[in-house]
């Protein structure tokens, strides 16, 4: 399999609450709670590490913290390539209710100065000229800590691309749409996130699709949309798709994208057919949100969830909307 890098710039240590239902103000008791180690970059790079990939992980830590990072690596199989930090990393609470609606709470990261920037790009010199670890690919997940603006994201997906790297982005807000000026192979936009890029509201299936084809058209090889329940589009060198997955009972979303995006990232790095890769992706984001964390590659119903799922090529219709 492939060598990936993710590159997570403000992870968080990840406290999941569930709740029957929170009431502002009062004393709340929860039916389950659980902290682990996180951020969009390690979320993916968990569901790579399954997928049989060989991942390592950077960014930023907190050293005053970092243990559950470091036991959580080394559980998952994770190379821990994170540059420590004095201060403490983050915690996010993400409280989950029992009617499905999910209350975030996010500190901001840690405060990231201009010499821990210029380390980050030392470190991956010496990452990419060694052709033992120069990576197949990079991800950069997740929101940038205060210190790191969008201009600088740009830059680092400059500097990787003009590596010959293909560079694989999920991010939210201005950081969006510096990364897509900055042109990576992929992004990921929500359907939120996708009508902010195109400057205008987005109703319906056509004006989603209409919106995918410009992302791919402005240079993006592989425009990513996820929908929700209602699945997820792919405008990229194989045509444009739609993927319905089954609906299932859901628990927690927090985690579904990061597994759609690794496991739309493998299907590229495994030479997948789009529809197996599609299914995949779907399959596996639909089994995520069934629970807290990323999808479960060892679900015993997950060839099901993927058997299950609707794929469709848009093509004609891409052509009949342009």
């Amino acid at each position: 399999m492939a060598r990936v890098l993710t590159l997570t710039l403000n992870p968080a240590l990840d406290l999941a609450i569930r709740l029957p239902a929170l009431t502002l103000g009062a004393v709340n008791r929860t039916d389950a709670t659980h902290l682990e180690a996180a951020g969009k970059g390690v979320n993916v790079a968990r569901v790579l590490a399954t997928l049989g990939h060989e991942v390592a992980v950077s960014g930023f830590l907190g050293a005053d913290n970092d243990g559950a990072f470091v036991r959580a690596f080394a559980d998952w199989g994770l190379e821990d390539a994170f540059l420590r930090l004095p201060g403490e990393t983050r915690i996010n609470a993400k409280l989950a209710e029992a009617e499905g609606r999910v209350t975030d709470i996010n500190g901001p990261g840690l405060e990231i100065a201009h010499d821990d920037l210029t380390a980050l790009y030392a470190a991956l010199e010496v990452r990419v000229a060694d052709a033992a670890t120069r990576p197949d690919a990079v991800v950069i997940a997740g929101s940038l800590p205060p210190g790191v603006t969008p201009d600088d994201l740009a830059a680092l997906i400059g500097w990787l691309r003009g590596h010959e790297l293909p560079v694989w982005v999920d991010t939210s807000g201005t950081a969006l749409n510096a990364a897509i000026v900055a042109v990576p192979s992929a992004v990921k936009p929500n359907e939120t996130e996708l009508a902010e890029w195109a400057g205008e509201p987005l109703e319906g299936a056509a004006s989603h699709l209409a919106a995918a084809i410009r992302l791919h058209a402005s240079g993006i090889e592989h425009a990513l949309v996820s929908l929700g329940d209602e699945g997820m589009l792919w405008v990229g060198p194989q045509g444009s798709w739609q993927a319905m997955p089954p609906r299932v009972e859901v628990v927690s979303t927090v985690c579904a994208g990061d597994t759609l995006l690794a496991a739309m990232l493998h299907g590229q790095l495994a030479g997948l057919p789009a529809e197996d890769a599609l299914r995949l992706a779907s399959g596996l984001s639909a089994e995520a949100v069934r629970h807290v964390g990323v999808g479960d590659l060892h679900a015993p119903d997950l060839e099901q969830l993927q058997q299950n799922t609707c794929v469709h090529r848009l093509d004609d219709n891409a052509r009949e909307d342009s």
